[in-house]
């Protein structure tokens, strides 16, 4: 007799979660024969699916996200995928129409153990056809997942199935390539990982990953203006933008491994605060213990992805981002003037008579948008959010916080809330006596006065008299 038995876990009491009978997969008498379709609801992260089973290992956490249960078949281990649309919540105040996976984007991570045999069945509920490449995995090339050229495309309303031998660990991906501009953009991607077989090799007490991705949404619209190259405006972990992306929480002494990959349209380097760490993967495997070098940022092009591990050994809120300044924004228009130095005082003064209420911003640099509460339009984010225990973190996009606290619990993953910094270990304003002007080299500009600029209307400015056509005038 076939053993079909499904692997719920622990996974199974979290919020949001939905099993979704065969019978409403596919209306075929043969669908009896497919492994349930679990759905999330919840964009926070669940907690991680621990082995029953086989091979033990540490199961990863996905931010924002969620591990795919499976059930075993004999010796095959079943996977089901439902390509579909979704809704996504970006942040708290902005949500997203995008296609994914089981209710996500990304989909829920899959994970495996090296040496398995997988099934995956892909069910197709998009309005157009799909596949799935297997981003990263050794395997039969017409189980490769490129449409037309190595199998038949799924066409909307059916399954296809997938199976191949998960021959190596490590970290790995999946994500359309039937297209693919439009499902890429859309957010059809997900993580895939293969543990050890040897549960001691290369074993960490918390393992995190998330993957990085990009829209390009208008404030008032739900969905990504596929055509976009480079001009994203919203920088996601996991579909998620700060203040909306899980925190990575681990205890004090954890040995930690963090994993990414970027679908993205271009590179990104991570940045990681107050630790050095070792990188330790890449998207061709895994790095000798002997050969792994030491960073504090650690750079991903398009297409790979990377492995970092360190001992959380000094308590605090780390923050983590990507170091493109602008990918720690959120809707950020790319046609905004720039005013640092304008005093605005006369244009503003015209610009109420036609707009009531118009505050001039922007001469003194960006930064008192992070507490200025203004008026949104419909379904966007404000450019920088988020609010921290000493006021405003001015960021947004890319960007969460490692809380590493002391006393946790193994298996506790919970938002411990703000550090508490012992007495004397914060900076503070200096109010002792007044300090002496500190002494300046002077450069060939010391001595110029400086110059403030005012908004002048085009229509009222002179016009210089520029005789026979001298210059650039017959250009």
């Amino acid at each position: 007799m076939t053993d079909t038995k499904v692997s719920r876990r622990s996974l199974l009491g979290g919020a949001g979660l939905a099993l979704a009978g065969s019978s409403m997969i596919s209306g075929r008498a043969q669908a009896a024969s497919l492994p349930e379709a679990p759905t999330m609801s919840e964009a926070t992260m669940q907690p991680p699916l621990y082995p029953k089973s086989g091979p033990d290992y540490q199961p990863v956490v996905t931010l924002n996200g969620w591990s795919l249960p499976w059930r075993m078949n004999g010796d095959w281990k079943e996977f089901h995928l439902v390509a579909e649309a979704v809704v996504r919540e970006l942040a708290p105040g902005m949500k997203a129409h995008l296609w994914g996976y089981n209710g996500q984007s990304p989909g829920p991570t899959i994970e495996g153990v090296e040496g398995d045999k997988v099934r995956i069945f892909v069910t197709n509920r998009l309005p157009e056809h799909t596949v799935v490449h297997w981003h990263g995995q050794l395997l039969p090339n017409g189980m490769d997942g490129v449409g037309g050229l190595t199998q038949p495309r799924i066409p909307p309303g059916k399954t296809f199935v997938y199976e191949f031998i998960l021959r190596k660990s490590g970290t790995f991906m999946y994500h359309p390539h039937s297209d693919e501009m439009v499902q890429m953009a859309m957010g059809m991607m997900g993580f895939f990982v293969v543990h050890p077989r040897d549960p001691a090799e290369r074993r960490v007490d918390r393992d995190f990953v998330f993957l990085l991705n990009a829209f390009d949404i208008e404030a008032g619209s739900y969905v990504p203006k596929i055509m976009t190259m480079l001009d994203f405006n919203l920088w996601c972990f996991n579909s998620r933008v700060f203040p909306g992306i899980d925190p990575i929480v681990a205890r004090q002494g954890d040995k930690v491994r963090i994993r990414f990959g970027n679908l993205t349209m271009t590179n990104h380097p991570i940045h990681m605060h107050g630790y050095d760490f070792k990188v330790t993967g890449t998207d061709g495997g895994w790095v000798d213990e002997k050969a792994a070098w030491p960073e504090v940022s650690v750079g991903v092009e398009v297409g790979q992805m990377r492995a970092f591990e360190f001992v959380a050994d000094v308590p605090g809120d780390w923050a983590i981002h990507c170091h493109k300044s602008h990918h720690t924004m959120n809707a950020m228009g790319h046609n905004v003037r720039t005013y640092i130095g304008v005093n605005m005082k006369h244009t503003a003064a015209g610009i109420r008579r036609i707009a009531p209420g118009y505050m001039p911003m922007g001469g003194s640099g960006m930064g008192e948008m992070g507490e200025m509460e203004m008026p949104l339009p419909e379904n966007t984010l404000p450019m920088m959010t988020g609010y921290g225990q000493f006021g405003p973190i001015e960021m947004g996009g890319m960007f969460t916080v490692v809380k590493v606290r002391p006393g946790l619990a193994a298996g506790d993953y919970k938002d411990p809330g703000w550090y508490k910094h012992p007495e004397g270990t914060v900076a503070y304003e200096w109010t002792g006596p007044k300090l002496a002007e500190a002494p300046r080299a002077k450069s060939p500009d010391s001595g110029v006065k400086a110059t403030e600029f005012r908004a002048v209307d085009p229509r009222k400015r002179a016009v210089r008299n520029v005789r026979n056509g001298g210059g650039h005038g017959n250009h």
